[in-house]
């Protein structure tokens, strides 16, 4: 079975405009994971992301099912403290933060202290190219 392959420069909306395509090439998360990060950690959703370690408190590894070209890629993280969402921490990028074509390794710190802390729900976002 042969598979299909669709190529547009452009998307046009009927009422709202067109896009070029490389914004949505360029624009999109390569990567996202939504986690447990207390007990066992474990991934809740995700795109692009074939595992998560927990490293230690607070020291979690992101690795990536298609790797990004190089470890040049830009990264955002968020976390609650708690379940009901309250005592938001730090993504911190001085605590074991480590950046591979494969992988994303970073820890969180407590909003009132620098102290590594485990999250009840964490996230990071990855922008970049694929390999």
């Amino acid at each position: 079975m042969a598979l299909g392959k669709i190529k547009a420069d452009t998307l046009e909306h009927s009422t709202a405009g067109s896009l070029d395509t490389q914004y949505i090439v360029e624009g999109s998360a390569k990567a996202w994971t939504n986690f447990v990060g207390t007990g066992t950690a474990a991934i809740n959703r995700s795109s692009n992301s074939s595992g998560l370690t927990d490293n230690g408190t607070g020291d979690y590894t992101v690795s990536f099912t298609t790797s990004l070209v190089d470890a040049n890629f830009s990264f955002a993280m968020a976390a609650n403290q708690t379940s009901t969402g309250t005592g938001m921490v730090t993504g911190d990028s001085g605590h074991q933060t480590t950046l591979t074509a494969g992988s994303i390794r970073w820890g969180f710190t407590g909003s009132s202290s620098n102290a590594v802390t485990d999250v009840a729900t964490g996230s990071v976002m990855v922008h970049g190219d694929l390999a």
